[in-house]
């Protein structure tokens, strides 16, 4: 059979591979004299800069030692600020009779009746709904949604 005299082509790794030897081997013997390709030269550099970014140490996702799973979530809980809205302070006056009575005076009495009339620790007393009726000088309440009845002012 006839032999087959084409040249071997090589890949372009291979050419690759023997340019970094041959420029590693010239290189050595005259330093002053570059022979690096333009791409390689590139190439080299952006893994320079992709190793130079990446730093040894903790993942982002471990978890840091000494503490329990749940006290970094507490923390940024607590870290976060909240927004508050500067509050309009509210004075309701009820005037009839000669009489002026305020809502903190009127939540005073209905926690006074719960404490003493009906006997119940003043712990237990959440929610109020006060119904004020001038004309007949009562008023009517509702404690903790439950509890219902009236006293006189």
């Amino acid at each position: 059979m006839a032999e087959n005299k084409n040249p071997v082509v090589k890949s372009e790794a291979t050419k690759a591979a023997d340019t970094k030897t041959a420029t590693a081997a010239t290189s050595e013997a005259a330093p002053a004299a570059k022979t690096e390709p333009v791409a390689e030269k590139a190439e080299t550099e952006n893994k320079k800069t992709t190793t130079e970014k990446k730093k040894p140490g903790r993942k982002p996702g471990a978890k840091k030692p000494g503490r329990k799973p749940g006290a970094a979530k507490k923390e940024t809980a607590d870290k976060t600020t909240t927004t508050r809205k500067t509050s309009v302070k509210e004075t309701v006056h009820v005037q009839f009779s000669g009489k002026t009575y305020t809502t903190e005076d009127l939540v005073k009495i209905a926690k006074d009746v719960w404490k003493y009339d009906l006997k119940k620790k003043v712990g237990d007393f959440k929610a109020v709904e006060l119904y004020v009726k001038p004309e007949e000088s009562v008023v009517y309440y509702v404690i903790n949604g439950e509890e219902k009845g009236q006293f006189n002012i």
